[in-house]
């Protein structure tokens, strides 16, 4: 009996320590993990939802025209200001030859301006003797009345000759007040007839320089959809460019994750592309200003009593060190794996600036340099040769002669 018992608890103290040696085990990892947890674990919150993004630039055209070609093809790198599309500019080389016919005729309407000014005054000096002479006949001819000499109807019209060249005068004098009026206080360049004929000049010159349309950034070509032989209207899209050195992320993490996020956090990215081999070094940009769902074309509407809680994501946005970019070049929409360290929560919650090198302002890819010489020289070859600008300084409303214009009246 005693030999038949014996294996048996030899079976028993065998699973014994077996469970205690699996007990231990899994007590020592228990342990272990929860070290690891408290000291490293829980300063990192991670996500699989996160995607690659970047500025897509949608090239369009400005103006309505015929494509004559197209330079550049899909996933091909254009550089900023390469030319991509050109249209036909036959109705903005018309347009521009008339705008510049229209600023030569507008100069010398203004030149007549002035011209006119100086004839009125001209005509006010003759005015002025006229109605003096008239004056003077007149009180010869009232003292021979008395005589007999002159009889009183050769009084009467030299009476009249008198109103009649005083009325001269006054219209002269009403005719160069309409003049002045449309001059005084200015030069033939900054008239502003003038100005307006060279504002449609400008205008006109723009819509030619927007038939050779420019790639505004650096980047890679994609959805190219213009052909040459369209016909293309004003706003139409005709290609993107993405500029491929100036990527993010963008990571969706839990709500519940994102307590302890803060901006300038590192953050350490995987892309599917190259594999757990290759490592991203990022940093947090900021906190989107609502969920997902908040943002969506459809808004979840939770007021109809048949409420179920789910789980909101908040897009992360994690900006990338640019050398690691241009080493190991990234595509928008892949997907990446990103680890945000949390230890660090001094950082603030809402992002003052995301941009690291925001973009500046500067003026349109081709602008035309050259046409303010070119509306200078109009305005030089259509004026007088004796000098506008010089003559202009006589019509000044607070001038000499101006003042004594108005003595005169």
């Amino acid at each position: 009996m005693s030999d038949t018992n014996a294996p048996t608890a030899e079976g028993n103290g065998k699973r014994r320590r077996g469970l205690l040696i699996l007990a231990a085990v899994v007590a020592i990892s228990a342990i272990g993990y929860g070290a690891y947890w408290f000291s490293v674990a829980r300063y990192y919150q991670s996500t699989d939802d996160a995607y690659v993004a970047s500025d897509i630039v949608q090239i369009t055209s400005e103006v309505s025209a015929a494509v004559l070609g197209v330079h550049v093809d899909d996933t091909q790198t254009v550089a900023l200001g390469q030319v991509l599309v050109e249209l036909d500019p036959a109705d903005a080389n018309i347009a521009v030859s008339a705008a510049e016919a229209e600023l030569a005729r507008t100069v010398r309407q203004v030149r007549a301006l002035y011209a006119q000014a100086e004839q009125l005054r001209a005509q006010i000096r003759e005015r002025e003797t006229d109605l003096k002479k008239s004056q003077n006949d007149f009180a010869r001819r009232q003292a021979l009345v008395a005589d007999g000499a002159v009889s009183g109807e050769e009084l009467a019209h030299a009476q009249d000759t008198i109103s009649q060249t005083r009325a001269a005068l006054q219209a002269a004098q009403r005719q160069l007040d309409a003049t002045l009026a449309q001059i005084e206080g200015t030069t033939l360049e900054d008239h502003p007839d003038v100005l307006a004929a060279a504002a449609k000049l400008r205008d006109a010159s723009l819509a030619l320089r927007r038939t050779t349309i420019r790639s505004p950034v650096a980047g890679t070509v994609a959805k190219r959809g213009v052909q040459v032989g369209q016909h293309v209207n004003a706003g139409a899209p005709l290609l993107a460019v993405v500029p491929l050195d100036d990527v993010w992320i963008d990571a969706n993490f839990k709500e519940g994750q994102l307590k302890d996020v803060r901006v300038g956090q590192p953050v350490a990215v995987h892309a599917d592309i190259y594999g757990n081999d290759i490592e991203y070094t990022g940093k947090v940009a900021g906190l989107a200003a609502g969920s997902g769902s908040a943002f969506a074309l459809l808004p979840a509407q939770n007021a109809s009593g048949n409420w179920i809680k789910i789980v909101q994501r908040v897009p992360v946005r994690i900006v990338l060190d640019s050398e690691q970019l241009k080493q190991h070049p990234l595509r928008v929409g892949l997907s990446m794996h990103a680890e945000i360290e949390v230890r660090d929560t001094s950082g603030p919650l809402v992002a003052s600036q995301v941009r690291n090198t925001p973009q500046p302002l500067r003026k349109s890819v081709g602008e035309d340099d050259g046409i303010e010489q070119r509306i200078a020289e109009i305005i030089h070859r259509n004026a007088s040769a004796s000098g506008v600008v010089a003559s202009s300084r006589q019509w000044q409303p607070n001038s000499p002669g101006h003042a004594k214009l108005a003595s005169a009246k």
